[in-house]
């Protein structure tokens, strides 16, 4: 290549990188967002998962998006994570919206309802059967919009210092349970208590409440509930499979390049998935360690499980006769699982139900 030409290419090459890098930096700004959740830091799945989505937006943008997580309490109490989030204390919560029924009832649908989607049928509903656009349209009433951001899978029932045979038995009982699923058992005598997760071992030692259901065998044991309960009742009916949501301002998401929140997005459902493998993967050992420690595992019965279930039904038609929100969101969700329970017995629960039949058969 003769000079003059070759200082012509050179020439064209550089303005066009001076116009390119300025346009790369626009569009991958540095932008740092602080994080509330509503759990503490001992709890380190599902306070895990909040920490596991800040460090897959900053490997995605190159540390260029940095999201600074807090435990329940370091900005403000676990059970005002989405209030922060909403008035812009903070631009994002890592939180389940069940926490918030005070608020609306509606807030429980998108997050679990008592004998509602398990894990797999609630991710279900969410991505693909129309969770996504319902569970939207609510939150931005409070501007705010979530993305699954972790699940438990199925929960336990809780830990009671008595057994419960019968529906009497839940008389008078003060019983610490999140959400919804206690406005159901207040029907049934419960006297439902709604605690922070770092607060309910002490409730439950000094006696203030009789009975606390948490999440499963992991978090329990961590928690410590095992010293001061000795029944561990099954399964939590209440939480199939609730969904914990990531949730951030919608004026500051509306803000982000497009780019940053489709990493946000993608980082968030990565999460959904870390956190629902590591739980199947810690509460097998857990459950073990618990019953040789002395704790005693009991089923709820059929009579007590069917008198939930009736309660839950007339609380859903009580509540949908005043409140559209609900309505809209529930019958959605109870049409997704009419369907999906008409799938599941076919194969599904057939396979899972001969394996588990099978599984010490050697």
């Amino acid at each position: 290549m003769k000079r003059r030409d070759f200082l012509k290419v050179s020439a064209t090459g550089a303005a066009v990188a001076a116009v390119a890098s300025p346009a790369i930096a626009q569009s991958s700004p540095e932008i740092k967002w602080r994080l509330t959740s509503s759990f503490p830091k001992s709890l380190d799945t599902i306070y895990g998962g909040a920490e596991y989505l800040a460090k897959q937006v900053a490997e995605m943008t190159d540390n260029k998006f940095q999201i600074q997580v807090f435990a329940a309490g370091e900005i403000v109490p676990g059970l005002q994570a989405l209030d922060a989030t909403s008035n812009n204390t903070v631009e994002m919560s890592h939180t389940v919206s069940y926490y918030y029924v005070g608020k609306d009832p509606t807030f429980a649908v998108y997050a679990s309802v008592p004998f509602g989607l398990n894990a797999r049928q609630q991710n279900s509903w969410w991505y693909q059967g129309g969770g996504m656009e319902l569970g939207n349209e609510f939150y931005k009433k409070y501007g705010v919009i979530g993305f699954p951001c972790g699940n438990t899978g199925t929960q336990m029932g809780g830990w009671f210092r008595k057994e419960i045979k019968t529906v009497a038995d839940l008389s008078g009982l003060k019983f610490r349970i999140g959400g919804i699923a206690g406005q159901v058992l207040q029907k049934l005598g419960v006297v439902p208590q709604q605690i922070a997760g770092g607060d309910i071992y002490p409730a439950l030692e000094k006696g203030t409440i009789d009975a606390a259901e948490w999440v499963g065998p992991y978090d329990d044991e961590k928690l410590g509930f095992q010293k001061v309960a000795k029944y561990y009742y099954y399964p939590g009916f209440w939480e199939g499979g609730p969904t914990v949501h990531a949730f951030a301002n919608l004026e500051k998401y509306n803000s982000l390049p497009k780019s940053y929140q489709s990493i946000l997005a993608n980082a968030a459902q990565a999460t959904n998935s870390w956190m629902a493998a590591r739980y199947d993967m810690q509460n097998p050992p857990a459950l073990k360690r618990l019953v040789a420690g002395g704790t005693q595992l009991r089923p709820f019965s059929n009579e007590v499980l069917d008198a939930c279930l009736k309660a839950t039904n007339e609380l859903w038609g009580e509540i949908s006769a005043k409140n559209a929100d609900f309505k809209k969101g529930i019958d959605a969700m109870q049409a997704y699982r009419s369907d999906q329970y008409l799938w599941w017995q076919v194969a599904e629960y057939t396979f899972d139900s001969f394996m588990i039949r099978s599984r010490t058969r050697g």
